[in-house]
């Protein structure tokens, strides 16, 4: 009796972690980079840390080129994304603004922590307005505008200095993925073969994907 339930118990464990692993095999990551090679739907990725990934494509993969843009395209209802880092005085400054085309308003909607540094934010939402102010940094002050962003449940005041990279959106194809092209990957699956998976690549024209 005791033998059985030993092994009833053994073996639900193993289960347990065979789900947990799966689970963990499964939650997608994100990847940002440079592709060394593609060969059809498969891709070389040197990765920002160093590693050396194999990227399949899906077969409708999404292929989204920034390209550098400036303030002036940034308008009131505009909807952008900002990857943000809190300052010593409790407000957010932008390291990167992208504005997204109409067609993708509400991608990624909110604010959360994001993975670009420790404590950075990205906040997609709607431009309520913007504001011209005076900000003071380490050396001197200097001239930016503040957006206040609204999104579903709340707002959030983003400081857009002369040293934010401001990028928009705009449609690519698979022909810009090419060696040498620098990409961020918003969410990739690892496969039982140990690949991953995509159906969405960010290239860069000019700026790196953040």
């Amino acid at each position: 009796m005791c033998v059985k339930t030993l092994t009833l118990i053994g073996a639900t464990c193993a289960v347990l972690l065979a789900s947990t692993a799966a689970f963990a095999q499964d939650k997608p990551m994100r990847v940002r980079g440079t592709v060394e090679q593609i060969d059809a739907a498969l891709m070389t990725v040197k990765s920002a840390v160093g590693d050396t990934l194999k990227v399949k494509l899906a077969d409708e993969v999404k292929v989204i080129a920034l390209v550098k843009s400036s303030l002036a395209d940034i308008k009131p209802n505009s909807f952008v994304g900002s990857t943000a880092m809190p300052q010593p005085d409790g407000t957010w400054k932008a390291v990167e603004v992208h504005i997204f085309p109409e067609e993708m308003r509400g991608t990624g909607e909110g604010d959360r922590p994001y993975d670009y540094k420790p404590q950075s934010t990205m906040t997609n939402g709607t431009v309520n307005s913007l504001a011209k102010t005076t900000m003071t940094g380490t050396v001197a002050s200097e001239e930016g505008t503040t957006l206040t962003l609204d999104y579903k449940g709340g707002s959030k005041k983003i400081d857009v200095t002369p040293q934010t990279v401001i990028v928009s959106y705009v449609p690519s194809t698979r022909e810009e993925l090419k060696p040498g092209a620098s990409i961020y990957i918003p969410a990739a699956t690892r496969q039982a073969d140990g690949t991953l998976l995509t159906a969405r690549v960010n290239v860069g024209r000019g700026v790196a994907p953040m």
